[in-house]
């Protein structure tokens, strides 16, 4: 017989347990609609939180591999590129929202990389482009000296990856990476395939810039974090966690937004051990 401490302990892991199904259980425009998740993104997008939120829907809606997520976690990647002020719309490239498995989680974009950097205020130049066949003359890795001819193009095949940036004070920085080491990379370090297939000579891009920035730039408080929250060359952490911190799992807003099961599978369900162990005590 189960001791009334023992029994009272599991039905409060019983109801964490059943809040936690409940908020994961939400659909993603549950989820956004309600007023803990419409505060939060007001708190970060001001006037423009009600375009922002309908941009997360329409991408959701738009990608059936994101609609496989957990909706919380979908929203949680949204929450961190709201953080940084950055677009999710797949089409311009700044931020992007990804799925690993079932989990959704947040990856930056070379756009996404450039905006960051040029709202420090501290560069005069920064660039990174795609070379193709006969167009790089020379390349010194170790004086950085390099002679690009594009007139001299053989070809529309890309052979590497350059990148520079100058900052105010004249501090000048540049990088070359040929295809062969972007795809090295790649392979050892990417966790995720999806971007690359999806379009590989973006991901080279900001590989490389990526390369360049955290580096040699000057990285914003604001950087840092963008640069620690991509996913593509960091372990996947399990989301829900993440999303914890975003919103209060047991706030009243998300529980109530559930919906009810009155399914006839739900009525005729048989009590769990737990349930059977509360009936006991009770009686």
């Amino acid at each position: 017989m189960a001791t009334a401490d023992s029994v009272k302990n599991k039905l409060v892991n019983k109801n964490q347990g059943q809040t936690q199904v409940q908020a994961s259980s939400l659909t993603l425009k549950d989820l956004l609609g309600t007023p803990t998740m419409k505060k939060k993104f007001e708190e970060l997008m001001s006037d423009r939180a009600p375009q922002y939120i309908t941009s997360i829907i329409n991408l959701y809606n738009s990608e059936a591999t994101l609609q496989k997520c957990e909706p919380m976690s979908v929203v949680s990647s949204a929450m961190v590129a709201a953080t940084l002020d950055l677009p999710v719309d797949k089409n311009l490239g700044y931020a992007w929202i990804v799925p690993y498995g079932n989990k959704a989680q947040f990856q930056l974009g070379y756009k996404g990389y450039i905006q960051l950097a040029l709202r420090s205020g501290q560069y005069r130049f920064i660039n990174v482009t795609a070379l193709h066949e006969g167009e790089l003359k020379k390349w010194n890795p170790l004086t950085e000296e390099i002679d690009i001819d594009f007139e001299s193009r053989q070809s529309d095949a890309v052979i590497g990856y350059a990148a520079y940036f100058e900052l105010l004070n004249g501090f000048r920085k540049t990088i070359y990476w040929s295809k062969e080491h972007v795809e090295k990379h790649r392979k050892k370090f990417s966790k995720s395939d999806f971007g690359w297939k999806k379009d590989w000579d973006a991901m080279a891009t900001k590989t490389v810039l990526k390369a360049l920035l955290s580096k040699w730039g000057i990285l914003s408080v604001e950087m840092q974090k963008a640069v620690s929250e991509d996913t593509d060359e960091r372990e996947i952490k399990d989301i829900t966690n993440e999303a914890k911190e975003v919103t209060d799992i047991n706030d009243p807003d998300i529980i109530d937004a559930q919906p009810v099961d009155n399914s006839e599978k739900s009525k005729n369900q048989k009590p769990s051990v737990v349930d059977q162990e509360e009936f006991d005590f009770e009686q």
